[in-house]
């Protein structure tokens, strides 16, 4: 490459950098969230109080990015779990039960719910991919077990159908925040949760196993071509069977969470779980078919439906107004989805056909060949 052509090169590879910096939906979401954080803070100050706005609103990110997560998990196979609020109810009933009866440690507690949640998420994937019936009806016919099972468990195990445990350390988990947790004389940041570490946590694990583990990338694979993946030796049935694992234990996990927030494990845990679930990822970036998730941009989906949701309320917006416009959000969102996935489609088929095609045994010969041949005579 010659002196004067290197800086135009450098150039269109600098626009190159920009333009697909600007067209990632994750930048787009960044900024709207800046925007809406500024303007609402601007009419409400009150919006920048830390403790009762900051770190409430913190908390429902941890828990909800925990659920966007578990929905992302069966979205990466082009399916969807519609039982992660009946998975969430039952691993917080789990942890509930045996921090009570069995006077376990918190630890123990969290961990017999997750097993829960996962043997659950284990019992739909193995009827999906063994038994072949629908992703959809399988955690739909789950959910509404789960619906009429937790409650009826809730009522045996305590007479006002409410779980209240005092185990050390379940207060300090659920709503503490870290400018309470020293190490010496350093303290950790006012308003930020300690629930909110266990979502980063969940993050960076889901995180490094899409991109770091070949189980991750044998699962994206699925995702994008079943029949293509088992015919390149991926056990396709176990993996959907590994997605719905772990889709179950992470649902446990942020019932687990939102109960140690409230103070008391009840069956209306999860209730809400199913749109912010499906909001989360789909704005962040995951596809609806398969093959491609964003764990970063699962959070940043779902922080931006918390602050529309949290500034709503500083406006008295009703809450039927408010579940209007997440549904709004919702429906734009898997449009926009749909839209991207048909252009996609268009774009690669117009490469396709603008392609030169080698001529066939009996083709005319084009233009440039005949040009040669006269040359030749």
């Amino acid at each position: 490459m010659s002196a004067a052509a290197r800086p135009q090169a450098q150039e269109q590879s600098a626009a190159k950098r920009f333009t697909r910096i600007i067209s990632d939906n994750r930048v787009g979401l960044l900024i709207m969230i800046t925007v809406l954080f500024v303007t609402i803070g601007s009419l409400k100050p009150m919006f920048y109080s830390t403790d009762f706005v900051i770190a409430p609103m913190l908390t429902n990110i941890a828990i909800f990015t925990v659920i966007g997560l578990a929905q992302m998990m069966a979205l990466s196979v082009g399916q969807m779990n519609l039982a992660v609020g009946g998975m969430a109810s039952a691993g917080a009933l789990a942890t509930g039960i045996v921090l009570q009866r069995f006077d376990a440690p918190l630890v123990v507690g969290i961990i017999a719910g997750v097993i829960a949640g996962s043997l659950l998420g284990a019992l739909c994937g193995l009827l999906i991919a063994r038994a072949g019936v629908n992703a959809f009806v399988v955690t739909f016919a789950m959910n509404f077990a789960l619906l009429g099972l937790v409650p009826t468990v809730y009522s045996w195990a305590s007479p006002d159908a409410a779980i209240s445990v005092d185990t050390p350390g379940l207060a300090e988990l659920g709503r503490q925040t870290l400018d309470q947790v020293c190490i010496g004389a350093m303290c950790g940041p006012k308003g930020v949760p300690v629930l909110l570490l266990i979502s980063i946590v969940a993050m960076i694990l889901i995180g490094a196993l899409y991109s770091r583990m070949r189980v991750g990338r044998e699962i994206l694979l699925t995702g994008s071509n079943d029949q293509a993946a088992l015919l390149s030796g991926i056990p396709v049935a176990r993996r959907l069977i590994t997605v719905h694992m772990i889709s179950g234990a992470l649902a446990a996990l942020a019932g687990i969470m939102l109960g140690a927030s409230t103070g008391s494990f009840t069956p209306a845990i999860g209730q809400d779980f199913m749109l912010q679930s499906f909001l989360g990822p789909i704005l962040g970036g995951t596809l609806l078919t398969g093959g491609a998730v964003s764990v970063l941009g699962t959070m940043l989906g779902i922080t931006l439906t918390v602050v529309i949701r949290q500034g709503l309320l500083i406006f008295q917006v009703g809450v039927e107004w408010l579940n209007i416009l997440l549904g709004l959000i919702l429906l734009i969102a898997l449009s926009s989805d749909r839209i991207r996935t048909v252009v996609g489609q268009r774009n690669a088929l117009r490469q396709t056909l603008a392609k030169p095609q080698p001529p066939g045994p009996g083709a005319p010969p084009s233009d440039a060949a005949a040009a040669q041949m006269e040359s030749t005579r």
